[in-house]
């Protein structure tokens, strides 16, 4: 089935051509770079998977119940809009969860291409080798997150939102611009430290173990690739005037606005034919979905500090986002932990497996 079946508005290209500027840069010094991003490339290389083997398929997913999450966790939930549409209709609060699923893992699905193509720029434009060989291990995860986000909305949910208006004016500034480390700026530290803490709030709040795995092991890899840009911009940066600097905070605050509304998942109140307004107006609102906006500059904010933008506009922003005080956040230790929990989730598997294992030995020799 194409994938333009699935999609609960009309796609009006099946491609979207993004004008590309810059140079491409070839470099001849082929002796070793900085030991931080050597080691980093040298994970992304140990660290590859494949998500036909990697993740149990086979596991089922209730469409109208994919993740398991509360009622509560919706953003209009309580409100007048909830009451009148989807409190006594459970028909309505299936279809609900199925288009917010839908939704959610549809934007991840697109910001993973967008990944994608911003690491080839990398590998095609940042003068460094180091960082090159780096940026093509990170294409390679990011196609292997696109195929797995695809694979799960194509078979198990069987529903796909075209990509969010924010999400897109992003990919657009940070592909149309021509200064090599805007893909790093804009992907790197604003689109996939955002994406790393909505994943985490996804993968800690799920009870579906296809989901989990999903977004424990792409997180994974989205850690390393976190890291990859504070590296190489902390060094850059420390090298550009004031202005310079001013301009990629601009930037920053630009961005960070665009991903906060993001997710007000104005696409899927239009789809259910409710008042989109009311709705936004309610998710801004809402104590539990502020808390959830909060939480996702938990890697952006000490990101940007650590990379040296933060001027007076960029802490006005976060001031006025809420955020402000997630800046001495341990990124370091956020990163590890992320890491951490897809091999633990590795080793609660093979237990579980080596213990089915011995349940069927049993069973076969009683038989």
């Amino acid at each position: 089935m194409s994938t333009h079946e699935l999609y609960t508005a009309p796609v009006e290209l099946s491609t979207w051509d993004v004008e590309a500027h810059g140079a491409a840069r070839f470099t001849w010094e082929y002796d070793a770079g900085r030991d931080e991003l050597l080691r980093l490339y040298q994970k992304g290389k140990d660290k590859q998977w494949d998500q036909v083997k990697r993740i149990d398929w086979d596991l089922e997913v209730d469409p109208y119940d994919a993740l398991g999450v509360p009622e509560e966790a919706v953003s209009i939930y309580g409100t007048d809009i909830w009451d009148r549409h989807f409190a006594n209709d459970q028909k309505a609060k299936d279809e609900l969860a199925k288009h917010l699923v839908s939704w959610q893992f549809s934007q991840f699905m697109h910001g993973e291409q967008g990944a994608m193509i911003c690491s080839a720029r990398i590998v095609e434009s940042v003068p460094d080798l180091d960082a090159k060989f780096y940026a093509a291990t990170q294409t390679m995860d990011e196609a292997r997150h696109a195929e797995t986000y695809a694979r799960f909305l194509q078979e198990k949910i069987g529903m796909v939102y075209p990509i969010n208006t924010h999400l897109k004016a992003l990919l657009d500034d940070t592909l149309t611009d021509s200064r090599w480390d805007m893909p790093y700026l804009g992907m790197q530290v604003l689109i996939e430290g955002l994406a790393l803490a909505a994943f985490g709030l996804l993968r800690d709040m799920t009870s579906k173990p296809l989901p989990k795995q999903i977004l424990s092991y792409v997180m994974q890899d989205e850690a390393r690739h976190v890291a990859f840009g504070r590296i190489a911009l902390r060094d850059y940066y420390k090298e550009l005037t004031s202005a310079e600097l001013a301009e990629r905070e601009e930037f920053v605050v630009e961005g960070c606005w665009l991903m906060r509304n993001r997710f007000l998942q104005q696409e899927v109140w239009e789809n259910m034919g409710l008042d989109v307004e009311a709705c936004l107006e309610a998710a801004r609102t809402a104590p539990y979905f502020q808390q959830f906006q909060s939480l996702l500059f938990q890697r952006i904010v000490p990101c940007v500090k650590d990379i040296g933008l933060w001027g007076p506009k960029v802490v006005k922003a976060y001031d006025e986002m809420g955020v402000l005080d997630m800046a001495d956040l341990d990124l370091d230790a956020l990163m590890r932990d992320d890491e951490n929990r897809a091999e633990l989730l590795d080793a609660e598997r093979r237990e579980m497996a080596a213990r089915k294992d011995e349940v069927d030995q049993v069973i076969a020799l009683a038989d």
